[in-house]
């Protein structure tokens, strides 16, 4: 027996020797709740649930690092080793599990498992990470304290589960703190309560705000003198955009919108015409603009309109080939198989993660798509796809999801090449490898304008979640800082805190009701 091994054993035997107040009865408890993952996984379907949009991607981390630990341990890492269990006669009967485990001691796949989960929410919310921590090192803890494994088991099952959650990192890179200094911060008018403000509220878009209040009572209660147009089903949302523009350039100069991208999009080109600062409320299904403008709630919105918080934003033009306006947009532009990507991958990634999803879809995809022989800024070429984003957006490769900044005056063109040989295995095999980036058939640029002919056999370009049909030839351009919108300053203050409270208040006395759908 080696110094290691034998120092292993004196450690088991002192835990099996040791009796802590209340711990026969919970330590035991707590080691089969975490029987499967299950503990791991009600945790992260409770964060889902209750938390916002970083909740949720950590959930996902979570949980995709779990499953890469539990893999590697049990598949390959307990067969490799082949050590046995304990022997138990040095440990109390009250805490001996009612099954013996029948698979070997090295490493701790318990403890794998728990290191994992919380490191990989930790990964994408420290916050959640520190408040789980101390939970994942009592389920480690307890697999010695029941005598299951030794110490060693433990440790290295830790190590093993930190490394499986750092190691998704290398395919799916976490969303960085908001770079709030890299964004040019301007004023905009001060509106408390809302007073001036005309907020036009889109409600068919997504699946609603959380709680029970319908977007316009949610909007009334922390913006009481604002004025809400909402669209009802049936109604033209240009019409009412318009009609919204006009008393907006009557009363403060300010133009609210409450809806999805698509919804916002459609208000942000209006604004940037008419002058007017913008106001975004997250009422759609993804809100990846008002994410990115660091409006993740009603109430950070809000708490900007009270205290007149701005930032620069630029907007994005598609125009025709005799330069007529075809669509603006705020987020990406894409043709290709790219809006059937995105599809595919929103259904599954709730499930598997932003990543896997991506990879998943991109199979499904390249099995039935036809490349598009087009020419792009004077070049000939045969694509899978034609994405634009407006800015820079991480991480790079096929699932780009966040931009730190809002006002580079920059497209950010990605494309993938069908013409090489082998294309489709190629971008398969370097997707699912993470290195999409250094594969031959991807190709990523940053540039102020992009010019699109031969677009004679593509039917549709979409933007910001919405379709269009597509002209023979197109120009992607630039309108720098053509948009001031509403952004809070700071991640918490005094009223925004007395905002979420008095909303909570409203929701517990409101009643269930039936929600409008459109």
């Amino acid at each position: 027996m080696t110094r290691l091994s034998k120092l292993d054993h004196r450690w088991f035997d002192k835990v099996a020797s040791a009796h802590l107040p209340g711990a026969d009865r919970l330590l035991p408890a707590l080691s089969a709740s975490a029987d499967h993952g299950r503990l791991w996984l009600a945790t992260a379907a409770a964060l889902a649930a209750a938390g916002g949009p970083g909740a949720r991607r950590a959930a996902r981390r979570g949980v995709g690092s779990l499953a890469l630990a539990s893999l590697t341990t049990n598949a390959v890492a307990k067969y490799a080793v082949r050590r046995r269990r304990p022997l138990t006669d040095s440990v109390p009967f009250v805490r001996l599990p009612a099954k013996a485990p029948w698979t070997t001691s090295f490493p701790s796949g318990h403890s794998a498992s728990a290191a994992a989960f919380v490191t990989g929410i930790a990964l994408e919310s420290p916050r959640y990470g520190a408040l789980l921590a101390p939970l994942a090192a009592a389920v480690a803890f307890s697999r010695v304290y029941i005598g299951v494994h030794y110490p060693g088991d433990v440790l290295a099952g830790c190590a093993l589960g930190v490394a499986a959650a750092v190691v998704t990192c290398h395919w799916w890179p976490p969303r960085p703190p908001y770079v709030r200094d890299g964004r040019t911060r301007v004023e905009a008018p001060a509106l408390p309560h809302g007073e001036g403000l005309v907020v036009v509220v889109n409600s068919g878009s997504g699946k609603g705000v959380p709680g029970r209040l319908p977007a316009d009572e949610h909007l009334r209660l922390l913006l009481p003198k604002a004025e809400i147009l909402l669209r009802e089903e049936g109604a033209d949302l240009a019409d009412i955009l318009d009609e919204a523009v006009v008393r907006a350039g009557q009363l403060a100069g300010v133009l609210g919108v409450c809806g999805g991208d698509g919804t916002v999009s459609a208000a942000a080109a209006r604004a940037a015409e008419a002058g007017l600062p913008l106001v975004v409320f997250p009422g759609g299904t993804l809100n990846h603009f008002a994410l990115d403008a660091d409006c993740a709630t009603f109430e950070d919105t809000a708490h900007a309109v009270h205290h007149g918080e701005a930032v620069r934003v630029d907007l994005a033009r598609v125009t025709d080939g005799e330069g007529r306006r075809v669509t603006d947009f705020v987020n990406t532009f894409s043709i290709g198989f790219y809006p059937e990507l995105v599809r595919r991958r929103e259904r599954w990634e709730g499930r598997i993660g932003k990543w896997p999803a991506a990879a998943v879809s991109l199979v499904g995809v390249l099995r039935d798509a036809s490349p598009l022989d087009v020419t792009v800024d004077g070049e000939p070429r045969s694509l899978w796809l034609l994405f634009a984003g407006n800015g820079h957006y991480f991480p790079d490769g096929l699932a780009p999801s966040h931009r730190p900044h809002l006002d580079e005056g920059l497209l950010d063109v990605r494309t993938v090449d069908a013409a090489a040989r082998l294309a489709r295995t190629r971008l398969v095999v370097s997707a699912l490898a993470g290195a999409l980036n250094r594969s031959r058939v991807f190709r990523a640029e940053h540039v102020e304008r992009l010019a699109v002919d031969g677009l004679t056999d593509v039917e549709l370009l979409a933007y910001d979640g919405e379709t269009a049909p597509a002209p023979d030839a197109l120009l992607l351009s630039k309108s720098r800082a053509a948009l001031t919108v509403y952004s809070p300053a700071e991640h918490l203050g005094e009223i925004r805190q007395q905002l979420r409270t008095a909303t909570a208040a409203a929701n517990e006395r409101a009643e269930p009701r039936p929600r409008r759908e459109n």
